[in-house]
């Protein structure tokens, strides 16, 4: 049978062509068969279908189940029919009646050929979601087809029927691309339609800048080097935090490479957005000084059940702190994960100079000035005294009488009126009214509270 032979070259092409396995497209053409027979017979026939793949014979064979009287005329037969061809046939038994394929009409051919494209595609459709559905993240590449609507339809380069694009807000406003032009995107999700999975591609997602790394820097894609986050605003600048698990390795210095050639790599992928590369720390105050980089901040305060970080900076410093529009401050509240509030020394200063005007009320004051008894001028017998006894601030000793100090082990009478002559000094507001000398006292920070090394400003964290 030539023309079978062709059929199954045909096959083969076809089976070539989509990856498929000799097994799974024997499987496919004896679907469409089958499918081809229920177009002649009926939906319901049952039917046993062998193929010889060195001779390319179709044996096809139709089973008919022997009955009395006929319902559906698709997989019965009836007795009186049935012994026609032989006389021996009883009700119940199962008859075969042999189909050649050369007598398949047009419309069962066509059945055969939409049942075998149908069954392509779905498998088509099953090995792109099993391939993709796991690389999320992963950098791929290919060529721009067209731009449609907006978005970018991408052919990639090792999955040429995968259905991919990239959004219009998934591309970078600054770029324009071309029909033909090459591309690189990361994959952010596989999304079904009616249609079979669809690739979203994105190149301002923050993961594309992430992708870029692990393709630049071999201590990323080693695991050696860790991108712990990531803040992004596309076109304009990038913050990224990364941690070594080496410690002998400086992850830094690993992502910018020798001369920078690894991240001038990256910042020219990205059509010369600005990259800050910061060491993580597992410490929200130390990470969020080094997230406001290149600024320096000379004061950190966090507030962690607000989860709230305080930065001061010298007055020469804030507008490098803030950045063009916000921007670097904005970035690095999104790295830390926090909200940041930025001041700059002088705007501080006068914050905690009148605190008035801010709407605090005394308690919220009292609060803002507490700091530790290791900052006072004490013995450390007399702090070790105290913490035995469960004191660590000024707060919580402000409101102790003489008799209170007594009945802490091992402190004195000196001791006692030491202490309490130190509360006196520290809530006694200069310049107060008479007669208000000591009424809603503010205790102000002790010298060493407010200058904590060179250059450092007030340490007490104030209440919003």
């Amino acid at each position: 049978m030539a023309n079978a032979e062709q059929i199954i070259a045909a096959f083969r092409d076809v089976a070539a062509t989509k990856s498929l396995s000799e097994e799974e497209m024997t499987d496919l053409v004896k679907d469409g068969m089958l499918a081809g027979l229920a177009r002649i017979h009926g939906p319901t026939v049952r039917a046993e279908i062998d193929i010889d793949e060195e001779t390319g014979e179709f044996d096809i064979v139709v089973l008919k189940r022997v009955v009395d009287e006929v319902e559906d005329s698709a997989c019965e037969i009836s007795l009186e029919q049935a012994r026609w061809d032989d006389d021996t046939y009883e009700v119940g038994d199962v008859m075969e009646v042999p189909v050649d394929f050369a007598d398949f009409g047009r419309n069962a051919v066509m059945a055969v050929k939409q049942r075998i494209v149908q069954r392509v595609r779905e498998n088509e459709r099953d090995r792109i979601r099993d391939e993709f559905v796991d690389r999320v993240g992963e950098l791929l590449s290919g060529e721009v087809q067209q731009s449609e609507r907006g978005k970018l339809v991408v052919m990639l380069n090792r999955s040429c029927d995968a259905d991919s694009i990239i959004p219009w807000k998934d591309q970078n406003p600054r770029e324009r691309f071309r029909q033909g032009d090459p591309i690189r995107a990361v994959l952010k999700k596989v999304e079904e339609t009616p249609k079979g999975p669809r690739l979203i591609l994105s190149r301002a997602d923050p993961l594309f800048v992430a992708a870029l790394f692990k393709l630049e820097v071999p201590e990323i894609h080693q695991g050696i080097v860790e991108i712990k986050e990531i803040a992004r605003e596309v076109g304009g600048r990038t913050k990224i935090a990364v941690y070594s698990r080496d410690d002998s390795i400086d992850p830094v210095g690993a992502c910018v490479g020798l001369k920078g050639s690894r991240v001038q790599a990256v910042v020219s992928e990205l059509g010369g957005e600005r990259i800050d590369i910061v060491p993580w720390h597992p410490d929200t105050e130390v990470f969020a000084r080094r997230a406001l980089a290149p600024a320096r901040v000379a004061k950190v305060i966090s507030s962690p059940d607000r989860q709230v970080i305080t930065a001061i900076v010298d007055e020469d410093q804030l507008s490098l702190a803030i950045g063009r529009n916000g921007q670097n401050v904005r970035l690095a509240s999104q790295l830390i994960g926090w909200q940041l509030d930025l001041y700059g020394s002088r705007e501080w200063l006068e914050k905690g100079a009148d605190l008035s005007l801010f709407g605090e009320t005394p308690e919220d004051q009292y609060e803002t000035a507490d700091f530790p008894l290791n900052e006072l001028d004490l013995e450390e017998r007399t702090l070790a005294a105290l913490k035995g006894a469960g004191y660590d601030t000024f707060l919580q000793i402000i409101d102790l009488e003489r008799r209170d100090f007594l009945e802490i082990s091992g402190l004195g009478e000196a001791d006692a009126d030491k202490l309490l002559q130190l509360i006196d000094e520290l809530t006694v507001v200069e310049d107060a009214p008479a007669g208000d000398e000591n009424e809603d006292a503010v205790p102000p920070a002790p010298a060493e509270a407010v200058a904590d090394g060179a250059g450092e400003d007030v340490e007490a964290k104030p209440e919003s």
